[in-house]
This record gives C-alpha cells, sequence and structure tokens, in this order.
C-alpha cells in the first residue's frame, strides 16, 4: 500500500502547484506592469528636463531678456510657461540680474505633470 503513492503525484499536488503558479505569475505581472509605468514616467520626466534646458539656454540668443510672463508649446505634448521678474540683489550690484522660473506641463486634466526650473540671469 505504501509504494504505489511513490511511483507519481496525486490530482491533488498537481492542482496546488498550478494554483500556486499562477499566484506567482500574477504578482510578477504586476511588478512588471508598474515598472513599465514607472520608467514611461522617468522618460516623460527626462524629455521635460531637455525641453526646460534647451529653453533656458536659447532664451537670451535671439532676444533680451523682458520681465512678464509668456507661454508657449514646444510640440503636440509639452508646453511651457516662462516667469521673468527682477531680482532683488540688482539693486546692490551695477549688473541687472532676473530670476527666470520656467515650467514645463504635459499631460493634462488629473494626470497633468510639470517641472520647475529657476535660475539667475545677468544682462
Amino acid at each position: 500500500m505504501y509504494s504505489r503513492f511513490i511511483g507519481g503525484f496525486s490530482l491533488l499536488e498537481v492542482i496546488a502547484a498550478i494554483l500556486l503558479l499562477a499566484i506567482a505569475f500574477t504578482a510578477l505581472m504586476q511588478v512588471a506592469g508598474g515598472s513599465m509605468a514607472l520608467s514611461g514616467h522617468a522618460a516623460e520626466a527626462s524629455k521635460a528636463a531637455l525641453w526646460g534646458q534647451s529653453k533656458l539656454d536659447g532664451m537670451t540668443v535671439i532676444e533680451p531678456l523682458r520681465v512678464g510672463v509668456s507661454e508657449g508649446q514646444f510640440d503636440t505634448q509639452y508646453r511651457w510657461r516662462l516667469k521673468v521678474t527682477e531680482s532683488a540683489a540688482a539693486d546692490t550690484t551695477p549688473l541687472q540680474l532676473y530670476r527666470v522660473d520656467l515650467d514645463v506641463l504635459w499631460g493634462s486634466g488629473r494626470r497633468e505633470r510639470s517641472a520647475h526650473f529657476t535660475t539667475l540671469r545677468v544682462q
């Protein structure tokens, strides 16, 4: 009687193994899906940083800085909002110092994201 169970697996053991495998596979797929979503968010943030750097680098190339707020669009997904103000340190230096705040925005509604950049420029 004892020797007949040694040769193979019972149906209950096979079902338990398949159930355990299904649970583990489901958990791994959820982790992989979350990882892909985080990777996509990181790629979007990196692209926003590159757009922001490009905007800040090219600001004074074509025309001088002007105090005020301006907005525009990089492409169909990313847009920008630029605020230029005179810095408080301008009173103590012979140079004109400006504070530049740039917001790069993408997405819409509740899924809108933004990256904020601040720098000082001399003119």
